[in-house]
Parts: structure tokens; sequence; C-alpha cells
């Protein structure tokens, strides 16, 4: 129940409690993400001695009641269950052709409280993308050095008085991130520990003032490979 229990926290961070006090009924987050699990572990093909092939293209199909909830939540939860399928695959040695794509459909032919899944094996190239959620809004690496801090010159304005005007700056190179505090007045935390100068791992929190910041890299499917490319492993 790690794993889950990982996604659990993760989806509370992302959607701030909300979940526990709006969804009393119905479809619960879990449930779709034991159901997408499920369908790894079954649809897991071993191809070879050290290479189990694994669907990268899922459909959740839910009850329209359920679908609207669900949707509510937005991408944040997208993203919580692309990184639990992620960990997954890379704990049990699973192979992805492609990155994961998830998706959720309202049919109307699916009974309230139940979650439908099916999937297909995509074979295309990973996109690793750069996210920081703060405050359950995730914010895109959209360039390689980004602003954070309160000051409306920062590409991400933070209405945190314990935080300055430039507080720190994220560099992303496309394949690794790294926080710099610029001369703040308060400092800078990564996973707790004081920093001037650091790599951000993915799935690592910066703290500036009062502020947590969650940086992630999603696996998402980018152009399709060229046939002649063998695929490539999915967990990072």
């Amino acid at each position: 129940m790690g794993l889950l229990d990982s996604f659990e926290r993760g989806l509370e961070r992302a959607v701030g409690g909300a979940f526990a006090k709006t969804f009393k009924s119905g479809v619960q987050p879990l449930e779709i993400a034991a159901a997408l699990r499920r369908e790894l572990d079954t649809k897991a093909a071993v191809v070879s001695r050290d290479r189990i092939l694994v669907p990268n293209e899922l459909h959740v199909r839910l009850a329209p009641p359920d679908h609207a909830r669900m949707s509510d939540l937005g991408e944040s939860l997208i993203d919580e269950l692309t990184l639990l399928l992620q960990r997954h695959g890379t704990a049990q040695g699973y192979t992805f052709p492609g990155g994961i794509s998830i998706s959720l459909e309202s049919d109307g032919s699916v009974a309230e409280g139940v979650v439908a899944v099916s999937s297909q094996t995509v074979k295309g190239q990973v996109v690793w993308s750069p996210v920081l959620d703060i405050g359950g809004t995730r914010h895109p690496l959209t360039r390689s050095r980004t602003i954070i801090g309160r000051g409306s010159e920062a590409d991400i304005t933070l209405d945190d008085s314990g935080t300055s005007r430039k507080h720190i700056e994220i560099l992303w190179d496309g394949e690794r991130a790294q926080v710099t505090d610029l001369g703040s007045t308060n400092g800078t935390l990564l996973n707790g520990e004081p920093v001037t100068r650091a790599v951000v791992p993915p799935d690592s929190v910066v703290e500036i003032g009062r502020t947590r910041i969650l940086f992630r890299v999603l696996a998402q499917r980018g152009a399709a490979a060229d046939p002649r490319d063998r695929p490539r492993g999915g967990g990072r």
C-alpha cells in the first residue's frame, strides 16, 4: 500500500484537502489509481528475460456524475495518477513503449461508482515535462530560467510576505533542475535543508517563506517514434 499512500498524500497537496469535504460518494481517486495499477499488471507481457512491456495509453471510463466530480480536480489528478504509474512501473521492472497518457472519459453505460479501464500500447517518444506544484496550482516550467518571489517582476508571483521580491531561480536544462537563492532575506530550504544553490531531484520540496514548492518531472507522450527505434523504459 506504500504507493497508494504516497498517491493519497500527493492528492491532498494537489487539491488542498477539498476532496475529503466534497466527494462523499461515488468513485474515489484511490479506486482509479488501483484500477490503473491492475490494468498494468494484467496486461504486462514478458517479451524477453529482462523486458516486461506494459501499455502506456490508458482510458478511464466513468459514469457521468463520477466523471464530473473527477474532472473538477483538474490536471493535478492526472499528474498524480501518471506519477503513481511511473513509480509502479519502476518498482515492477516494467517497460513503457513511450510516455504515459491517461484520459478520463464520461460513459453513460458505466454504473456510478464503477471504474472501467481500457488500454493500448502506443510507440512514441517520452517527453519529460517539469512542473512546479504551488498551493494546488500546477506551473509547467516552459522556460530554462524561472524566477519565483512576491514581486511583480517574478515569473511566478507569490502572495507570501515571507518571500523576497526575487527569492529563487529555478533552472531547467532539459534533464535536471537547479535552484539558486537570489540573496533572499529568509533563505531557502530544499527537502528541509538550507541551500544557496543545489540540484533539485524529482519529487523534491523547495520551501521559501511559508510557501512549499513541489518539483516533479512527468513522463508524457511526445511525437511518434521512428519505427527503427527501440522502446525505452518509462521509469525515472
